[in-house]
């Protein structure tokens, strides 16, 4: 039983999956039961634990794409601007502001948000890979000309839809079940089994730990760093129609801001070195559950949302703490130094 459980412990969402589970029963305590409470509305699951998936979707998917990044030994900050460019050309183009010719199609709204967050990850990746311009300069850029560039498509308005179809994506269910969490099922999944059946993972590990090894063993570094920002901004895009459907509009200033601190510190709950190297796609999704948890946790004690930014500040502290070679070394020395005494 020790040698399984030993076995699980290695594997890099164990730990993640543990803290999770932690937080879940300590929510449940501290409400006497009601924290799990899910009830059938209309055929409808509805709950605080239902909610955790169904708000945390977005950050999920960003997370998946994230990780991505940061197992490169990069950093994407831009996807926060990403999402509010996409929800102002899926809404625009819904109201008939963009592209009148269209006439509202939600299909057409959707390919292309899609597309637009493809060109914004082909561009951060073209800076980075080609350029050579340090990822959290180049994905700078796009950060502060993207919300400039979503409130130029929106004319600096907030832009408001009426469309069943395109709410949807983020208030529809399927057997009970919110929508997003189908989304991030066929996104993340198609993603993980993209990189464990092919020899894509073990380049982009590759890359992580060292660029310039990678290049003399035949990995061609920049165009693998192309694609992985581009998957990184399509996955933005998608991330930005599911909160804009769920606003039922698409407000530039808003939406996605600051999100793409949660999708680091997800992955970095998730075990990712972020320094680069070794990753888990799935365990950064369990990360950003960690963080929506932890956000649901303090909405449901009443305690004041300001609370929320100094938890995760204290996260981010413990995590770089426990990344930390020299801290490490305090544990791993300390064992050591008790055995040598006992011998002697």
């Amino acid at each position: 039983m020790k040698k399984k459980l030993s076995k699980l412990s290695e594997n890099q969402w164990f730990w993640p999956i543990v803290i999770f589970l932690i937080i879940i029963l300590f929510n449940t305590i501290m409400t006497r039961g009601e924290f799990l409470r899910i009830t059938i509305v209309d055929g409808h699951f509805y709950g605080r634990v239902i909610d955790i998936f169904r708000n945390g979707g977005k950050l999920m998917i960003l997370a998946a794409g994230m990780t991505m990044v940061l197992a490169t030994g990069g950093t994407d900050i831009s996807v926060g601007s990403v999402m509010a460019i996409s929800g102002a050309i899926a809404c625009s183009i819904i109201k008939g502001v963009l592209l009148p010719g269209l006439n509202g199609s939600v299909a057409a709204a959707i390919i292309l948000a899609i597309c637009a967050g493809i060109v914004c990850g082909l561009w951060n990746g073209f800076l980075v890979a080609k350029v050579k311009i340090q990822p959290i300069v180049a994905t700078m850029i796009l950060l502060v000309a993207g919300r400039g560039i979503a409130q130029l498509i929106t004319n600096g308005k907030i832009v408001t839809i009426n469309s069943d179809a395109y709410y949807f994506i983020n208030g529809g269910y399927i057997l009970g079940l919110p929508f997003p969490l189908y989304i991030v099922v066929f996104l993340v999944g198609l993603l993980i089994l993209f990189v464990s059946k092919t020899a894509f993972g073990l380049f982009l590990e590759s890359i992580g730990c060292n660029s310039q090894a990678s290049k003399f063993a035949g990995i061609k570094v920049d165009k693998y760093l192309l694609a992985i920002y581009t998957i990184s901004g399509c996955f933005a895009s998608v991330a930005g129609l599911i909160e804009s459907a769920g606003i039922k509009g698409a407000d530039c200033n808003n939406a996605g801001l600051n999100i793409e601190l949660d999708a680091i510190l997800a992955v970095a709950i998730g075990g990712t070195n972020l320094m680069g190297g070794r990753f888990s796609i799935f365990a950064s999704v369990i990360g950003a559950l960690i963080v929506q948890s932890i956000t649901t946790t303090v909405l449901a004690l009443g305690v004041p949302a300001a609370y929320i930014r100094v938890l995760k500040a204290i996260l981010i502290i413990v995590i770089c703490l426990f990344q930390s070679e020299k801290f490490q070394a305090l544990f791993s020395k300390a064992p050591k130094a008790k055995k040598k005494e006992g011998v002697a």
